[in-house]
């Protein structure tokens, strides 16, 4: 089930490096530069907000090696949250009022702590995301999660790139969507996905190809008819969020010869209505060892937040809160048609 192939990473591709894949992205002839965009949208600098999400990613280690993966996760990966980094992101909601901790990965339940950082999460009153492939529910040591989950009020957010298995198993490996299809019905089994707000279900949706994703809301309603009708399975709410052009999903646009044309597509959608309600304004985003950067992708491609102090271990909240948001030509991605967001689209 699934795909086990080696990662950029394994194969010591040069994608695997991120100047690598900034270098590329740089090499292309765009008709517009990001920073004349965001000028002309009145967000130049782009600016956060506040702090109303702390995102952990807890390692690239994950169960499955998908075509779209912007992390460049899977079985071959070792890197792994630390104790101590752990313990340093729970002093920080210990002294801070951030309402929301979002775990990813990789399959971040691979974790060797991950249920006790839920357990200290949820103690502590703060709403848990889990970004979870779903398939890693049906393997033996984490069959309970979905009870577990449910103890402990954990929003689950799970990929699945369509309701019908052709173009699922095409971007995450033969065998996922029927694997896929039965978790979520162990999640429906447990309450979620039926409008209570302590077992909320979102499915993500990634388009198979090299095109934005369709208007969230009438994707969504189609989405759960059609997933009711044809599987029997409940949902709370769909998120579209368009492919990073980083890591693997890099790798598979210049395989296929569509690098270029995408990049184009990307910058003649820019939404200047989309800019304000972009993830980076509001989110601090944690590597596994600590380094933190404004959002999961600027993690990929190794640019951290501007400035001196830029480790968990080291972090000043009142000065992040309103900090200058580091960008480049992939943010073009979250900026596009409807926009972009670990919640899916932000207009």
């Amino acid at each position: 089930m699934g795909r086990h192939l080696p990662t950029l990473h394994e194969r010591r591709e040069p994608l695997a490096a991120a100047a690598v894949q900034l270098q590329r992205l740089h090499a292309l002839a765009l008709p517009r530069e990001l920073d004349a965009c965001l000028a002309e949208a009145g967000h130049q600098p782009l600016l956060a907000t506040k702090v109303e999400v702390l995102q952990l990613n807890v390692g690239k280690r994950c169960n499955q090696t998908c075509r779209h993966c912007h992390v460049d996760a899977g079985p071959d990966r070792t890197e792994v949250m630390p104790h101590d980094v752990l313990v340093r992101c729970l002093e920080l909601l210990d002294h801070s009022v951030i309402p929301t901790v979002d775990i990813t990965g990789g399959a971040p339940e691979l974790h060797p702590e991950f249920r006790w950082l839920v357990e200290e999460v949820h103690r502590r009153g703060r709403h848990v995301i889990d970004r979870c492939n779903l398939t890693i529910l049906e393997t033996g040591p984490y069959h309970d999660l979905p009870g577990f989950f449910a103890e402990h009020e954990v929003e689950v957010v799970c990929s699945l790139p369509h309701y019908r298995a052709t173009n699922t198993d095409a971007q995450r490996g033969d065998g996922v969507f029927a694997t896929s299809l039965r978790a979520l019905r162990r999640l429906n089994e447990v309450g979620y996905g039926i409008g209570d707000p302590k077992r909320r279900l979102v499915v993500v949706s990634n388009p198979v190809g090299a095109f934005l994703p369709p208007n969230q809301r009438s994707l969504e309603a189609e989405w759960k008819r059609e997933l009711r009708r044809l599987h029997g399975i409940e949902f709370d709410a769909l998120y579209c969020i368009t492919n990073m052009p980083i890591s693997r999903y890099l790798e598979w646009l210049e395989s296929t010869g569509n690098l270029s044309a995408y990049m184009d597509r990307l910058v003649a959608a820019f939404n200047p209505s989309a800019v304000g309600g972009v993830m980076c304004r509001t989110t601090l985003s944690v590597g596994w060892d600590g380094t933190l950067y404004d959002c999961d992708f600027n993690q990929m491609l190794e640019m951290p937040i501007i400035g001196p102090r830029h480790t968990i271990h080291e972090v000043d909240l009142d000065a992040l809160a309103h900090r200058t948001i580091a960008v480049d030509r992939h943010c073009f991605g979250c900026t596009a048609g409807a926009g972009s967001s670990c919640g899916g689209s932000t207009t």
